[in-house]
């Protein structure tokens, strides 16, 4: 193919197939609530979220098996697993957003599924930083990300009691990052300002949420089927990406480097 296309071409063509290459979890995860949406039906034995979890199960099983993920990433994915179900929980109960079909394996009001899909947005990270040797530099200092990830995750929580702060959070990341280069390898070595990969993978993740709720998986409170997801949560999701780095930033450690980059 790249012998075929011009080089430009070649290189976009590559890129987006590594792209989806890198998030084949949430891909399938999608592909699993459209076509479960299709053919399923009331009276089934089976409800499905229950399918659904069982899917993701399945699909972590064979990510492990076939080596698409290391045991060292499935485990900081793990962690996000967990913070975003807590998350769930506390969102669904303080009546942010609800799942409106039954299921077996629902806790809280959150079917167990749902953190998968906060799981597959790090098990993206994990596998787009490897497919496309990524490095990030210059980085600020560690600790200054692991403070602003807490910040941002705790936000999400406390704006339902306090004042939010987003706006600063949206400050903080242009401020702490706004000079941190994305570099990745296509054919060639390229790189983008950090904040603007940030901004374009919540853009598909928006989209990726629209998915969900036009299928009527989950929605949030006040919204049709038919809707679509807030603009607003654009920002929550890119904001939220910043924590979803930082935590596989745990097993990435070697991917970011103080000093600046000019290859």
């Amino acid at each position: 193919m790249r012998a075929r296309l011009p080089h430009v071409l070649a290189e976009f063509v590559m890129f987006g197939l590594k792209q989806g290459w890198a998030c084949l979890f949430g891909a399938l995860m999608l592909a699993a609530i459209l076509a479960s949406k299709a053919v399923w039906q009331p009276d089934w034995p089976v409800q499905r979220y229950d399918a659904l979890f069982a899917f993701a199960l399945l699909t972590q099983a064979a990510f492990l098996w076939w080596r698409l993920e290391t045991w060292d990433e499935a485990r900081v994915i793990l962690l996000f697993h967990l913070t975003g179900t807590a998350m769930e929980w506390f969102k669904v109960g303080a009546g942010s957003w609800g799942y409106p079909e039954p299921g077996l394996f629902k806790l809280l009001g959150v079917p167990l599924f749902s953190g998968f899909m906060y799981a597959s947005v790090g098990s993206y990270i994990a596998r787009v930083i490897r497919i496309f040797d990524m490095r990030f530099a210059p980085y600020p200092r560690y600790w200054q990300s692991l403070a602003l990830a807490a910040a941002i995750y705790a936000n999400f929580f406390a704006h339902h009691f306090l004042p939010d702060i987003r706006l600063v959070l949206f400050a903080a990341t242009l401020l702490m990052f706004g000079r941190t280069r994305v570099w990745f390898t296509v054919g060639r070595r390229y790189w983008m300002p950090m904040p603007l990969a940030a901004f374009l993978a919540s853009l598909f993740l928006w989209l990726a949420e629209n998915i969900g709720t036009a299928t009527g998986t989950w929605l949030y409170s006040g919204q049709g089927p038919q809707q679509i997801v807030s603009l607003g949560k654009l920002g929550s999701w890119y904001l939220l990406l910043h924590v979803s780095f930082v935590t596989v930033s745990l097993v990435s450690r070697s991917a970011i480097s103080r000093a600046p980059l000019y290859r």
